[in-house]
């Protein structure tokens, strides 16, 4: 039904940048909002940034002011830009999407998709 592919976590020093990608894919499908969340070792999956279809985006206070949410609504694909990384961002990221599918039988229902997660490591 609906897939979603991240790409862009690694390795960088405190300080360094970079960018999450996130693309949805599949058939019969609209997607409403968008965002990713992370999960640091021994801790609980939190909300990063989340966009609407329409573009208004929502931050963890934590990342306010260096990671930056934006949206591509004509491929499904979100891109996060994380700026000043601080080894406090170390975390494996998971894209998010809330769907609208279509089904067979012509009705539609609400999906949530959890992308497989990509690794980010910022060390001091």
């Amino acid at each position: 039904q609906v897939q979603l592919v991240e790409s862009g976590g690694g390795l960088v020093q405190a300080g360094g940048s970079l960018r999450l990608s996130c693309a949805a894919s599949g058939s019969g499908f609209s997607v409403n909002s968008m965002g990713w969340y992370r999960q640091a070792p021994g801790k609980q999956r939190e909300l990063v940034a989340a966009i609407s279809s329409g573009g208004s985006t929502n931050y963890a206070d934590s990342v306010k002011g260096h990671f930056t949410l934006s949206r591509d609504n004509a491929t499904n694909t979100v891109y996060l830009q994380m700026n000043s990384l601080k080894p406090e961002d170390t975390a494996v990221y998971y894209c998010n999407a809330n769907t609208i599918v279509r089904l067979t039988t012509g009705r539609s229902r609400y999906l949530e998709v959890w992308g497989q997660g990509t690794l980010v490591t910022v060390s001091s």
